[in-house]
């Protein structure tokens, strides 16, 4: 299975959780306590591509990224803070932040192959509606964790030495290219 889900997986309405959900200043500013250094480094480093802004502003409507999350992540503080530039960037898109581990009803319904991974981002429309969802890593990278983890022949703390060395690469164009494909997905199912 993918990082990246079906974009009709889930019709529920969130609106209740975007109204809970944390601006992005706010939870940088009050929120991260761990890896504070790092979550503040990518945000001040990332650059939105022209081109995923242009792919998004032609996809017309507003949308809205709902992100659970936690700051002692290390995936979340990679890409948390390049969707928040991203939504930033891009006049139809608006970013809000849950606590994961405050929030488990609405991680549950979300999980990845069981597992409560983070970071996920529920891509509402504009009605509130769940359309889809990006998560917990960029599908390259995610693939690359398990096959590393399935081989067991290396130690954790070498495969998250290359995952953090992915993510210094890549800049989060993944990430970013990810999110606009999902909402590109979406817009056309509806």
């Amino acid at each position: 299975m993918t990082s990246i889900q079906s974009p009709r997986e889930a019709v529920a309405n969130h609106d209740t959780e975007w109204a809970r959900g944390i601006p992005w200043e706010r939870y940088l500013n009050e929120e991260v306590h761990e890896h504070a250094e790092l979550w503040r480094g990518v945000w001040e480093r990332t650059r939105s591509p022209a081109e995923q802004l242009d792919r998004l502003s032609g996809i017309g409507q507003a949308w809205r990224a709902l992100v659970l999350s936690e700051d002692w992540c290390g995936d979340a503080a990679n890409t948390v803070p390049v969707l928040a530039r991203f939504a930033e960037d891009a006049p139809q898109l608006e970013l809000r932040i849950l606590k994961r581990d405050e929030n488990l009803d609405l991680m549950d319904h979300y999980l990845t192959n069981g597992s409560r991974s983070i970071p996920l981002a529920i891509v509402l429309d504009e009605s509130g509606a769940a359309v889809g969802r990006w998560g917990p890593r960029p599908v390259e990278l995610q693939e690359m964790v398990i096959r590393e983890k399935r081989a067991g022949e290396r130690p954790m703390s070498e495969i998250y030495k290359d995952t953090r060395r992915w993510y210094a690469m890549d800049r989060g164009g993944t990430t970013i290219r990810e999110l606009v494909d999902r909402i590109e997905e979406a817009s056309t199912d509806g």
